[in-house]
């Protein structure tokens, strides 16, 4: 849904899909509004984009550096997987050799992302009130559509996870608790 959200205030946008794409996986990413449908596996995405103001990348490591290389000068790029940064770290309450720790786990990603003009920050999703009311008002505007790809009844659960580990099913996994609370 990351993707969605970052496609509603984007005029421009690429995905690297997972598995790579293709007709049926790059119709679909096509579908959720990407420009540009890459096969990561066969292609370097860092070689054939440029420009853009937003990266929302999910793996972090050797593809969070290639990603910085894609921003336009004042670009962001957003981490979900890390590294942690020190804001944080700070923000988190984490104690000072923590954040030590932590300044250090990011600095090659911080250096790097200054030296091309770019900026980076990490994302923890927490719950949030206000984040759930603006998702859905994207979801209600049409501007978002989240994807179901498979529900599952609460005793499913491992099998849920298993299918999301080895890309499975395509979308969100929903676990159906079995029944509303009163």
């Amino acid at each position: 849904m990351a993707w969605e959200v970052s496609r509603s205030s984007s005029p421009s946008t690429s995905a690297p899909p997972s598995p790579p794409p293709s007709g049926r996986n790059a119709d679909f990413v096509r579908g959720l509004g990407a420009d540009v449908v890459i096969d990561y596996r066969a292609r370097d995405f860092a070689a054939e984009l440029s420009g853009y103001d937003l990266v929302l990348d999910p793996l972090g490591g050797d593809n969070l550096l290639r990603s910085l290389r894609v921003l336009r000068r004042g670009g962001k790029a957003v981490g979900i997987s890390g590294p942690p940064t020190p804001e944080y770290a700070r923000q988190a309450g984490l104690n000072p050799l923590l954040r030590l720790a932590v300044r250090a786990l990011s600095h090659r990603t911080h250096a790097l992302a200054r030296s091309l003009g770019v900026s980076y920050d990490f994302l923890l999703m927490r719950a949030s009130g206000e984040q759930l009311r603006r998702v859905a008002e994207l979801v209600d505007s049409g501007a978002i559509r989240p994807v179901v790809g498979a529900t599952f009844r609460f005793d499913q659960t491992a099998e849920a996870l298993a299918s999301l580990s080895a890309n499975g099913i395509r979308g969100k996994a929903v676990i159906d608790m079995g029944g509303r609370p009163s």
